[in-house]
């Protein structure tokens, strides 16, 4: 295993030094949802809560906070992004499982990845949506956030294992 790129030899925290980096081609893409009740699904399906377009000020805010990655965790690399897509998707299985599953993907050309970037926009856009809906359902969960895959740099290619 590799050691963590974020210390110093002393162990100190240093934002990593990418300069000799070469400038390749890179994409993240991350997902995540916010499970929530069936009737607070259909609401946002329908249009009608009462803070207005939940899908689409939650992309927009999504996109935004892909932006503002650099400025919200303190060691990563502010990056030019050449590319972003924030989707949101409605599954309604009637029960317990009612969640939207928002899926981020971006790409930039750099000396590194953008992992951080897709994984933020993900968050931020579902909770987003946590925020719109919470006056009708405060028991809404965001869970399972995570890089389902990565493509440039050094390491190349990586597509995480299917969920069990």
């Amino acid at each position: 295993m590799s050691s963590l790129t974020h210390f110093d030899a002393q162990g100190q925290a240093h934002m990593v030094d990418v300069a000799a980096k070469p400038a390749t081609h890179r994409v993240a893409v991350a997902t995540g949802r916010i499970e929530m009740r069936p009737e607070t699904l259909a609401l946002i399906a329908s249009g009608s809560a009462k803070k207005g377009d939940v899908l689409g000020i939650a992309r927009i805010a999504g996109i935004q906070a892909a932006k503002k990655t650099s400025d919200l965790i303190p060691l990563c690399h502010p990056l030019a992004i050449t590319r972003l897509a924030v989707d949101l998707a409605l599954s309604d299985a009637g029960d317990a499982t009612s969640h939207v599953q928002c899926t981020a993907t971006v790409e930039t050309v750099g000396p590194t990845g953008v992992e951080m970037e897709a994984l933020t926009a993900v968050q931020i856009a579902l909770l987003t949506v946590y925020d719109m809906c919470k006056a009708v359902d405060r028991g809404m969960t965001v869970t399972g956030v995570h890089v389902v895959e990565k493509h440039g740099g050094k390491s190349g290619s990586w597509t995480a294992a299917p969920a069990a």
